[in-house]
């Protein structure tokens, strides 16, 4: 790393009489301007080749009991700097990222109070802003509770919002794409089937927020390097254009608790005039702190089955009996009828195993297999699970010993059913089992209401309970993968063990709901993944649920061409093949490309990206030639044109196109698909076509003399 100290259009503040300072990215596209304006307050904008992203925007914190951060201030220190490094991450979709960004921190003083001080930080990069307030050690400010931060983004126009309702329990709502003045996060509630939400108002929205502006800017709004603080959901003023900060509080009603040195996660904007580059940005990742994890070598990327769509589908039930009003460790589970329908058996783990083992699987998750299923959903009890105790028809041991033997590891699940405080004193003890039976990988839960009482799954006990597994699990050597958590931020670059988290509406809403909408995973990456990846569990083949005997037309929304290109363009380092291997048995020949696509990358190119309409992604494979596309559509048919200039000009590839047929449609005729095997090079161009809610998946491998003799050049 070197520093680039900066020409920075700054001068003395004094009082009043300011002079704004303006600091530049490094490529000159984007400028900041920070100023204290006439009523000594902070504000700042932000422009992109010359277009106002950011109008003048406010920054101020409200403290409870203490005066407040909102204004008279004065400038005491400004200190400027730049970074241009390179750094590689422990897994992800590029083999190197480069940090580059000019920097500038504001010290700042209150006129009417002796001695106490607040520095904003902001970094500009190529790609965005980000931005932050910092607390320093001080005699005048030691303890203190955030009543209110209230960040504001003040937009330039009624732009079109890629939005989910502001919720401070959930994430898994459909996205609204609307005008910024037809928000309304109340909309189509009697269609979302999510057990615990709380929609904070009707003109609350999540972030990652996604934006396209009147003048065709792509904006994205989000936060990097969530700890020790509530997650940031956003009140979008309809008149006036402007979102302004809002944040879980906790049981009485305070958003955060410090103490000096303190810090508030980044606030993020990245712009640019192509929807491409916003997919293409690490600007989050930068913004988190390096690998804290001295020994990163038992973290690998994974593939995996499970025992899970079957409870979605009907065909297996987590619960081992159908009884109720049990209390944990007071039931004689032996001297208890089975009720026939379990799905983590030690039988059936053995066949997921042997299906996992026969087609090359890191492993096999496993739910229901602890005590305790039967009793949990709904009642906001405190103890539900130890996790540790298995129900009397999976055996631990025989499975440990049957796993080893077939090469593939068993992932534990933790459902906490939201008694966050049960989890946390049983922690110790069951990644010690882990470590004991051999399992590597957990998958938690956060299902339902929140004890602690009084908390929700965003406020700042809750992150600060994500970030204790990730810290507690990597002491044990495990991987994590977190459902119901907070959106992530980036900080699988300071954990990375912290694979993947689900955080968003998955893929099982389809198995029993009004499912995801063909636009759904159009939206995703430019939403929810921003932060980081996401455990969407693709993969299904059997997409409509009257196979099942289900009788209200649930169904997946996509074809299975399209299922099959989400392990591309939803990039996760665990990547899950959802459906029965029953089903998978029947379409083996399409099966291939979910046995053959990586899980770790070297390289990503955003071919073309439209947020709700289409996205087309190449990856390159970790210490590999072979290539990934995915394409995906919305509800409407789109043809496609991929220049494939990335390919090793050297290299003649064999390339598999598991394309939508001509009559499949994600409604009518969602499970025809067809595969064509051609040989291309560097100077090819293909030429896609996507159904209404389709999708392609092509594979592109070096060539063998057999391929070369036995394929045709495309044309």
């Amino acid at each position: 790393m070197y520093r680039i100290y900066l020409f920075l259009l700054c001068y003395s503040l004094i009082y009043a009489s300011t002079n704004p300072c303006i600091l530049y990215s490094p490529n000159k596209n984007l400028t900041l301007i920070f100023d204290i304006n006439d009523a000594f307050e902070l504000e700042y904008q932000l422009f992109y080749k010359n277009k106002t992203v950011i109008e003048p925007s406010r920054l101020i914190i409200d403290l409870m009991d203490q005066p407040d951060f909102r204004n008279n201030f004065i400038v005491s220190q400004i200190d400027s700097s730049g970074v241009d490094e390179e750094w590689h991450p422990v897994w992800g979709e590029v083999k190197s990222i480069q940090n580059s960004y000019n920097e500038l921190a504001v010290t700042l003083e209150q006129i009417d109070i002796e001695d106490r001080k607040i520095i904003l930080r902001f970094r500009l990069f190529n790609d965005g802003l980000g931005f932050r307030y910092e607390f320093p050690r001080q005699d005048a400010l030691q303890y203190f509770i955030i009543a209110d931060e209230l960040t504001q983004f003040n937009l330039t126009g009624n732009h079109t919002l890629f939005w989910l309702p502001g919720d401070f329990d959930t994430n898994e709502y459909t996205y609204g794409t609307t005008p910024l003045s037809e928000v309304d996060a109340t909309r189509g509630m009697s269609s979302q089937e999510i057990s615990t939400r709380t929609i904070i108002a009707d003109n609350a929205v999540q972030t990652p927020l996604m934006i396209k502006t009147i003048d065709s800017l792509y904006i994205n709004i989000h936060e990097a390097a969530l700890v020790d603080y509530p997650a940031m959901h956003l009140l979008v003023d309809k008149e006036e254009c402007i979102l302004t900060s809002i944040f879980a509080p906790d049981a009485v009603g305070n958003d955060a608790y410090l103490q000096t040195p303190a810090k508030t996660p980044w606030r993020t904007i990245i712009v640019s005039d192509k929807a491409e580059d916003i997919l293409a940005s690490k600007l989050i990742l930068n913004l988190n702190d390096p690998c804290r994890l001295d020994d990163v070598s038992w973290i690998k990327p994974q593939k995996y089955i499970g025992i899970w769509w079957g409870m979605h589908v009907g065909t297996m039930s987590w619960n081992y009996a159908d009884i109720g009003n049990i209390k944990l460790n007071q039931v004689n589970w032996n001297k208890l009828t089975p009720n026939g329908r379990h799905g983590a058996t030690t039988e059936n783990t053995k066949r997921y195993i042997d299906f996992a083992a026969e087609n090359g699987f890191d492993g096999v998750l496993v739910e229901g297999w602890n005590i305790g299923w039967e009793d949990w959903f709904g009642a906001w009890k405190e103890e539900v699970f130890d996790f540790i105790t298995p129900y009397p028809d999976f055996n631990v041991a025989e499975l440990q010993a049957y796993a080893e033997k077939k090469n593939v590891k068993i992932i534990m699940h933790h459902e906490t059913s939201s008694s966050v405080t049960n989890y946390e004193r049983r922690m110790d003890s069951a990644y010690s089992f882990m470590n004991k039976y051999g399992y590597n990988t957990v998958k938690t839960g956060y299902v339902g209401r929140i004890i602690p009482r009084g908390e929700f799954h965003d406020g700042q006990w809750m992150v600060n309970h994500y970030t204790r597994v990730a810290e507690k699990t990597a002491e044990y050597k495990i991987m994590v993968n977190m459902h119901e958590s907070a959106r992530p931020t980036g900080m699988h670059r300071t954990y990375p063990n912290w694979l993947a988290c689900e955080a968003a509406r998955g893929n099982e809403f389809n198995a029993w709901s009004s499912g995801n909408p063909p636009e759904h995973e159009t939206i995703l990456p430019f939403t929810r993944m921003m932060g980081g990846p996401m455990d969407y569990t693709p993969g299904i083949f059997q997409i409509t649920m009257d196979y099942y005997g289900k009788t209200n037309g649930e169904q997946v929304h996509t074809t299975l061409a399209k299922q099959l290109a989400l392990y591309v363009t939803l990039y996760s380092p665990l990547q899950m093949a959802a459906d029965l291997p029953e089903n998978y048995e029947k379409h083996m020949d399409a099966f291939q490309f979910i046995k053959d696509v990586a899980v770790d990358w070297d390289d990503t190119k955003i071919i073309n990206a439209e947020p709700g309409d289409y996205i087309t992604i190449a990856r390159k494979e970790k210490n590999s030639e072979n290539w990934f596309i995915g394409s995906i559509t919305d509800e409407n048919a789109r043809d496609m044109s991929i220049s494939l200039t990335f390919l090793n000009p050297k290299i003649k590839y064999a390339a598999s196109n598991y394309r939508d047929a001509k009559d499949a449609h994600w409604k009518k005729n969602p499970m025809k698909y067809e595969i064509e095997h051609f040989l291309v090079d560097s100077k090819t161009v293909l030429e896609l076509h996507l159904s209404e809610g389709g999708g392609a998946a092509i594979s592109l491998m070096p060539a063998n003399t057999s391929e070369i003799k036995k394929f045709k050049t495309y044309r």
